[in-house]
């Protein structure tokens, strides 16, 4: 039996929505894609409410036009430099230890494991098990149906602002859609790119989208370490708009269409024309004379995600390398220029392995919104590596949720 999900990725520079049928053994099958620019939103955040809800409207009703299906609940990207994490143990009785560990027990130990003091104006996205200890035996990914008296986890709690949470949230309600649950992006990112392999051996999915840089860190099959950083693709597109003197919109196709992130792989004889500011007449410019700028602001949003990587303490756990996703992963060069910086494996995600509409989302920019279709399948395992808890609703509560398809309209 097949079941339909929703993802609404909303991003600094486009909304996209992805309507996909699961079937039981997890397969994805696009069915229904809606894209639309984004507006009302900078670094991740709303700042306009209008302008953002008209736009996921838009892309909402794109999407139901395309698959069929009417819209009534989604799985909702969430990210921006208000975006926290830290890890926090908890600890619980066994209930019924002559049954053995059950679901319920597993729930009280996340839930006290985000028991934790939060800052004003934070409230909790994410509760998600790194590892489970019963009666001090350690290592256990999966303690469902084990006997003892005392269950420990070690869990990652993810935290963002309540004023960009009831906000993002109004803009969806607002567009007629019930959000089922926001996902950190690269969270969902990781869902959709990343194999159980190299997240067992240590990897690092980098998410540089237009106005953020998202980090997550995997190590040991599950999440160790979050972070997103307040810069992405458009810090390049505003230093093209400054050094060839253009219109921010006429910089970003000029980066599409020609830049490039290593100087030395551009030919000196490669040209293109634009009409900067103050010229009258059309001016032929030396493509290496972009990829100077494009290298090198892509080698400082490089750097500071190497110092990030190095300031969680991980860094020499990470044998899988990086995957690179997000619309700025596309510039050519930048998998060679990364392969540089941080001299470990890099790899452009996108995704793969997915029917129907694939060819539509076969990009590193939608890594985000197919990981939102595969959100749900991650519960099936409770108590396992891949059991990811939100704070905010009981896994029976979850349960029931995840059972609830989509009426075609």
């Amino acid at each position: 039996m097949e079941r339909s999900v929703v993802g609404i990725d909303v991003g600094s520079h486009k909304i996209e929505v992805l309507v996909g049928e699961v079937s039981e053994n997890g397969e994805t099958r696009i069915v229904g894609v809606g894209q639309t620019p984004a507006r009302g939103v900078r670094k991740g955040v709303i700042v306009n409410v209008a302008d953002a809800t008209a736009a996921i409207s838009e892309a909402v009703a794109r999407a139901e036009q395309s698959s069929g299906y009417q819209i009534e609940r989604a799985y909702v990207s969430i990210n921006g430099a208000h975006i926290s994490s830290r890890n926090s143990p908890g600890v619980v009785g066994v209930s019924r230890r002559e049954r053995g560990i059950t679901p319920d027990d597993v729930d009280r130990a996340l839930e006290a494991a985000g028991a934790i003091a939060l800052p004003q104006n934070q409230e909790l996205l994410h509760i998600i098990p790194r590892a489970y200890t019963v009666d001090g035996q350690n290592g256990v990914h999966d303690p469902l149906g084990m006997h003892g008296f005392r269950l420990e986890v070690e869990a990652h709690v993810v935290m963002g602002s309540s004023t960009a949470i009831q906000n993002l949230t109004k803009c969806v309600n607002g567009a007629g859609v019930e959000v089922s649950e926001l996902v950190l992006s690269s969270l969902a990112a990781g869902a959709a790119l990343l194999s159980n392999t190299e997240k067992d051996m240590g990897v690092v999915l980098v998410d540089i989208g237009e106005g953020t840089t998202d980090i997550a860190i995997f190590i040991e099959g599950t999440i160790w370490y979050t972070r997103t950083l307040p810069m992405g693709g458009e810090y390049v597109t505003n230093d093209i708009a400054i050094g060839l003197r253009l219109p921010p919109e006429t910089a970003e196709e000029v980066k599409l269409s020609y830049g490039h992130a290593m100087v030395a792989q551009v030919s000196e004889d490669e040209r293109f024309t634009i009409s900067p500011y103050g010229e009258s007449a059309p001016v032929v410019v030396p493509r290496w004379k972009l990829a100077q700028i494009v290298m090198a602001r892509s080698e400082e949003i490089l750097e500071n995600v190497q110092q990030e990587i190095k300031r969680s303490g991980y860094d020499g756990l990470l044998p899988a390398g990086l995957v690179l996703c997000g619309g700025t992963a596309r510039l050519p060069g930048i998998r060679d220029l990364a392969r540089d910086i941080f001299d470990l494996p890099v790899q452009i995600g996108t995704p793969r392995g997915l029917g129907g509409l694939a060819d539509k989302v076969a990009s590193p920019a939608s890594a985000v919104g197919v990981g939102l279709l595969k959100w749900t399948p991650m519960w099936e395992d409770v108590g396992g590596a891949n059991a990811w808890k939100s704070s905010r609703m009981s896994w029976w509560k979850r349960l029931g949720t995840w059972l609830k398809t989509l009426m075609p309209g």
